[in-house]
């Protein structure tokens, strides 16, 4: 049985894969999905700072 890694290396080299890859790059290049990430972060890091 495959490993998970190994799965996912060969969804990745697929070319539905590809196509997933371009739009993930084309989406991170955009400043407000940018902006959405980080203040998703800080919230993260400010949460798991609480415990």
């Amino acid at each position: 049985m495959a490993s998970v890694v190994d799965r996912i290396k060969a969804y990745l080299s697929s070319p539905k894969g590809h196509a997933h890859v371009e739009r993930a790059k084309t989406m991170a290049r955009d400043p407000r999905n940018r902006r959405k990430v980080q203040e998703f972060v800080d919230r993260w890091r400010a949460r798991r700072g609480h415990h």
